[in-house]
């Protein structure tokens, strides 16, 4: 069985991505206490159901204290796992439910609604290291369900190393393990015929790799992946999110990631994502 777990914090996008990958074939529950996970597993397996997605109830005691002990457990039963954990941030969990009017389920009369998100967030603490997280803070709907079609469609077995670009002034991505900033490198949004483009542009690939500084950037960052890839495929890792950020997230953070996914990609299972871009 392919067995996808769904954690995370409320509004961050895990009905979104339970109605996707029921799209994409998957049997799919909302909402399971996780004392009755083995049990689930065990029947959908007797039936025949090769691909399920299970939303993991954070509200039912004790919470996901003891999925670290499952997970073996279902991997023994001959479960490929994976556990994804969305998030997103406070002042975007906020708004989100400050536009849908719906009561935030660890709300009450002496916790805010941002005590309840960071309430919540904490009871993820634990399991959080274990997981694949996705920040949706600055994911569309559309763009989420693009994206679990996408992950969904590379090999459980094998490290898929996900580039994504973005800009520092929007804050640094929740989900990413490795983070390199490259806002020491010349700036192509100073040039007038340049800003409006990107750095899949061929105006800016050019501009870029015409500096020197590019260059050792790029060769340093290559190094290093080139030589820890391997020990944290070796960690049983099925993921890997490599951040790569600019001031805004338009042009060098664009061309870094593209470059160093299509040098990766004929070794590992590459993606590549550029969140200011849409």
């Amino acid at each position: 069985m392919d067995l996808l777990l769904i954690g995370g914090v409320s509004g961050s996008g895990k009905s979104v991505a339970l109605a996707a990958l029921e799209d994409s074939g998957y049997y799919t529950v909302s909402n399971l206490a996780l004392p009755l996970l083995a049990d689930a597993v065990a029947y959908l397996q007797r039936v025949g159901q090769a691909h399920v997605a299970i939303g993991l109830d954070l509200k039912t005691e004790p919470g996901l204290a003891a999925l670290p002990a499952m997970l073996p457990q279902l991997r023994a039963t001959g479960c490929s796992v994976r556990f994804v954990c969305f998030d997103a941030r406070t002042d975007t969990l906020v708004k989100r439910f400050s536009e849908t009017r719906r009561r935030h389920p660890f709300s009450s009369d002496a916790r805010t609604l941002t005590e309840a998100i960071e309430f919540e967030r904490a009871l993820l603490a634990d399991v959080r290291p274990m997981a694949l997280v996705f920040d949706t803070s600055e994911t569309s709907a559309a763009a989420l369900r693009a994206w679990i079609k996408d992950f969904i469609s590379v090999d459980a077995t094998r490290l898929t190393v996900l580039f994504e670009s973005f800009g520092f002034k929007h804050g640094v991505p929740l989900d990413a393990d490795l983070v390199f900033d490259v806002r020491c490198l010349p700036n192509p949004h100073y040039e007038p015929a340049l800003q409006p483009l990107t750095g899949r542009d061929g105006p800016v690939v050019a501009f870029l790799e015409a500096a020197p500084q590019v260059e050792r950037m790029y060769a340093d960052i290559h190094r290093f992946l080139a030589s820890w890839l391997p020990d944290y495929a070796r960690d049983n890792r099925n993921y890997l999110t490599v951040a790569i950020g600019c001031t805004g997230g338009q042009h060098r953070s664009v061309y870094l990631a593209e470059r160093l996914g299509h040098s990766f990609s004929p070794r590992y299972q590459v993606q590549v994502r550029h969140r200011e871009l849409g």
